[in-house]
């Protein structure tokens, strides 16, 4: 049996909550609703913390506008640097926001090794900004975040919505408990989902109009939390959070 389990489970004894934010593929918007979340929870001056755990594209640096790339402090573990009030931990400070070529095996002990050696102490929520997909990573986070609670997030287009199925599907199998879905991007002229979600057996969370002007605020948390996109995304979320 491989000994970092038992530190994983060590690690993450002292987050109450711990939601993982996934997508059956990418460009759904996945790492702007966990990074948003993670800033919206963090303005209720609950302890936050932000896993970005894409090893092939982290993002939520960008969004959150940390740009410092020094690898954090080490004390018995990797110490989450802060931004702002998010503990913030991300696959960049090992990349250097260079490509990581991993595949098979290599991922799987990447997220094993990232997950046994960052501290998080105690915090209230932490929110995993999960890669896209249900590859090897989402399986392997599965079975190492025991307490985990999925919020799943799509658009309203037709492939987007047929990979969300099978990630609800496959959720539902392994017994995972979801906190709902959330649809993104949603415009005027977009088809109704709502029904097709809510044959899944899961709860619509919401919708979030797409928001022309949320490209703008990238990198600057003050002025995402000022967006339709968060303000959306805070109506969504206030049956969980």
């Amino acid at each position: 049996m491989d000994p970092r389990t038992e530190i994983i489970k060590e690690r993450l004894k002292e987050v109450d909550k711990l939601i993982p934010v996934a997508s059956g593929k990418g460009g759904v918007g996945k790492s702007l609703i966990a990074s948003t979340t993670a800033l919206l929870i963090s303005e209720k001056e609950y302890d936050v913390g932000l896993f970005d755990l894409d090893l092939h594209g982290p993002s939520a640096h960008v969004i959150l506008g940390a740009q410092d790339y020094s690898f954090p402090e080490e004390k018995k573990g990797i110490i989450p640097p802060e931004v702002g009030n998010i503990k913030f931990m991300s696959t960049v400070y090992y990349s250097r926001d260079k490509p990581s070529p991993l595949r098979g095996d290599d991922i799987s002990n990447a997220l094993r090794e990232l997950l046994a050696v960052t501290r998080w102490g105690d915090l209230d929520y932490l929110i995993v900004d999960m890669p896209p997909g249900i590859g090897n990573e989402t399986l392997d986070t599965i079975q190492l975040m025991k307490k985990a609670k999925f919020l799943v997030a799509t658009t309203p287009s037709k492939v987007a919505l047929s990979t969300v199925k099978k990630l609800v599907q496959m959720l539902k199998e392994l017994e995972v408990p979801i906190a709902g879905i959330i649809e993104n991007m949603k415009t005027e002229n977009s088809p109704d989902i709502k029904r097709e979600i809510e044959n899944l057996g899961v709860t619509y969370l919401g919708e979030i109009r797409f928001d022309r002007n949320l490209e703008k605020a990238i990198g600057k948390p003050r002025k995402i939390l000022e967006t339709s996109f968060a303000e959306d995304l805070k109506k969504a979320l206030s049956s969980e959070f």
